[in-house]
């Protein structure tokens, strides 16, 4: 028996655009056994087909293909408390986990920068996997020669990470379809302005640059849409003293960083913004995937 945590993730944090992503510590479990046959047992958020072509097989078998070995049948036994399509990473996660126990079976031979690599290259982009795969806060990128590069530094332990979770899914790839294929000059400098604040924020523990780093041009304003009540509730956070407050992924959720003195009014915020059948969590910041 493998068991593996993955944590949950909230990719570009305003204009971080597949680039940036934050560790949560809630965390995917996912127990292997050897079976006769390939089997998938869920339980948790939402409802996934119990079939063999789900994305843990998937992170599972294709780690197998790149080591040259054939690969095993087994059960996968999975609890999730990661809500799916809601911009939380439930896909990176159950890559990551398949990808993870099959390297731990093969006796590391990707290491986690290969599990890293792999999945990056699954998802097509990398925001998501970094974070669940290093921990903390992550930027990530295409590498001048080929693969990804990806840094991580630590969230500071008083910055308060909320989310308000909708009660309806938003799938990645329908948040993309509105996007634009060109942007303007003004757009680009302002988003790679902010991304690096965004970091500055991170690695000098000033979260009063983050108003500034987390504000958006080149998603969050084609996605409003598809999200009521998002552009409102981002300005209540702030009004409010969130440092921070942006879609979380693709949507539908929204994400603050707030300190402990602003953080009730922005869960009650958050509370409002999904209504009673949604969901508002309030967490830390996630270690990397764990493997025992």
């Amino acid at each position: 028996m493998i068991q593996v945590h993955v944590p949950a993730t909230s990719a570009n944090l305003g204009p971080g655009f597949d680039c940036l992503g934050i560790a949560l510590d809630l965390e995917l479990s996912v127990v292997m056994t050897p079976s006769a046959n390939d089997h998938f047992i869920y339980s948790g958020k939402g409802m996934i087909p119990e079939t063999s072509d789900n994305l843990i097989h998937v992170g599972f078998r294709e780690a197998f293909r790149r080591s040259g070995n054939s690969f095993p049948r087994v059960t996968f036994t999975v609890d999730n408390p990661i809500p799916l399509a809601r911009g939380l990473g439930s896909s990176s996660a159950a890559l990551i986990a398949g990808a993870a126990v099959a390297d731990h079976m093969l006796g590391n031979p990707l290491g986690r920068e290969g599990v890293f690599q792999l999945t990056a290259e699954l998802e097509g982009h990398p925001d998501n996997v970094a974070p669940a795969t290093f921990g903390g806060f992550t930027i990530s990128t295409k590498n001048a020669h080929s693969g990804y590069l990806s840094r991580r530094l630590p969230i500071p332990d008083n910055w308060r990470l909320i989310f308000g979770v909708p009660d309806f899914e938003l799938p990645t790839s329908k948040a993309r379809k509105v996007l634009p294929d060109q942007y303007n000059r003004n757009t680009t400098v302002l988003t790679a302005g902010r991304v690096a604040l965004w970091a500055l924020a991170v690695a000098t523990e000033d979260p009063f640059l983050l108003r500034t780093a987390s504000q958006d041009d080149l998603h969050e304003p084609y996605r409003n849409s598809l999200i009521p009540g998002f552009q409102e509730t981002k300005q209540k956070l702030y009004d409010h003293g969130a440092y921070a407050a942006f879609l979380s992924g693709g949507g539908p959720s929204i994400g603050a960083v707030c300190g402990d003195s602003t953080a009730p009014m922005c869960k009650s915020l958050l509370q409002d913004f999904v209504g009673t059948t949604g969901q508002v969590y309030d967490l830390n910041a996630g270690t990397g995937y764990r493997v025992s």
